[in-house]
């Protein structure tokens, strides 16, 4: 077996792990908190409940939630302002993927300045980050255990992909009861992009027997208790559940990196606004046709954790029922197979292309990918119309 590192937080996760946030921020040597989350969390309620533990703690704080989906790189110039205008000297993000990514790219300039567009790629951070608490409040980007960050370029208009051991928080603590004010849409958005980090990270390049283990029983704990999440949103055991894989899917990801679909859906992200989860859950089955080829026994064993029964199948064939079972998952929360843009001019997916084959994903994908193939990819996945239809 060759040599592998596996890098991950300390981790506090159950019913009611909110209140552990006042005496987590104390361990890290915390006295004023930087709280970063979005208006939508604020508005749940989620960020008081934390305040009231700081504190308890005996803890100051400074808040601010000016962040939105798909973080920009204006709201981390504001955020570090924030951050070092109030004398802080550690970090809170109460939030989904965006806070989380926008908590983490405002550690790296407090501490080692410059613009984010510095550290886009692996280990350009030089200097130690503040302290990092975070509590996610979706079930699904996994940014609460990993080492990445995603922040768009608003010139360039792509997504960055910041990727370093630096970057994994100190403590994440995930508490199931917050996943309960989340409305249909984004429970099976978030669910279905935890999903692509546990298939993409499964077969990625940069696979272990670790990370293979995380990404299948995230796998496994998705088939059967996302519909049943989005479907009701205080069914506390769907709830469990998928937190519970969203954190295995990150910690698969975090460690194996992933691939060709959310290579492309950053660009698609920086281009359209849409959300992440969605995006990348309607390139998902596209994508795992395409690497059917480089990874057949994988895909049987995904279609097994799926609940698909391969009794009687060839190998390929059972592989084949890991995208059919994808499909229908994402066919039964109400996620389109297309994306809709107004426009489809060659330019437009030209750029899109090469754009994908510059993001550090793509390097981790089972298959080569030539220009020709994302090419071929974005084809079938984009459609004219209305952005989002």
């Amino acid at each position: 077996m060759s040599i592998s590192k596996f890098v991950a937080p300390e981790i506090i996760f159950g019913l009611g792990a909110l209140s552990q946030v006042g005496e987590s921020a104390l361990r890290l040597g915390a006295t004023r908190l930087f709280v970063i989350s979005d208006p939508g969390v604020v508005a749940n309620q989620w960020v008081e409940k934390a305040i009231a533990r700081l504190k308890e703690a005996g803890l100051s704080f400074e808040v601010w939630f000016e962040v939105t989906s798909n973080p920009k790189d204006y709201e981390v110039v504001e955020g570090v302002k924030q951050y070092l205008a109030a004398g802080c000297d550690a970090i809170l993000a109460v939030g989904g993927g965006s806070p989380i990514d926008v908590a983490k790219a405002v550690a790296i300039l407090a501490t080692n300045k410059g613009v984010i567009q510095d550290y886009e790629g692996v280990n350009k951070i030089t200097r130690p980050l503040p302290p990092l608490l975070v509590v996610p409040t979706t079930a699904g980007s996994g940014s609460e255990v990993s080492q990445f960050a995603i922040i768009v370029d608003t010139r360039r208009k792509i997504k960055m992909t910041i990727i370093s051991k630096s970057l994994v928080p100190d403590i994440a603590i995930i508490d199931p009861v917050v996943l309960q004010t989340k409305d249909a849409r984004l429970t099976a958005a978030t669910g279905l992009d935890a999903l692509s980090h546990a298939i993409e990270s499964f077969v990625s390049l940069a696979a272990t027997p670790l990370t293979n283990v995380h990404a299948l029983n995230a796998i496994r704990l998705i088939a059967r208790y996302l519909r049943p999440s989005v479907a009701c949103r205080t069914n506390l055991e769907a709830k469990a559940a998928m937190a519970m894989a969203a954190l295995q899917a990150g910690l698969a990801f975090s460690n194996a990196i992933l691939g060709a679909t959310h290579a492309m859906a950053h660009q698609l992200d920086a281009q359209l606004d849409l959300h992440h989860g969605e995006t990348n859950a309607i390139l998902l089955p596209y994508v795992m046709e395409f690497n059917q080829l480089a990874c057949v026994e994988k895909f049987a064993q995904i279609a097994e954790a799926m609940g698909e029964d391969p009794a009687g199948l060839s190998i390929w064939e059972a592989a084949e029922k890991a995208i059919r079972a994808v499909r229908k998952l994402a066919g039964d929360l109400d996620i389109p197979e297309k994306i809709s843009v107004e426009s489809l001019s060659e330019e437009y997916i030209t750029r899109l292309t090469q754009n994908a084959l510059k993001d550090a994903c793509i390097i981790t994908n089972p298959r080569d990918v030539t220009e020709r193939d994302i090419h071929h990819l974005f084809t079938l996945v984009l459609k004219r119309g209305r952005a989002g239809d």
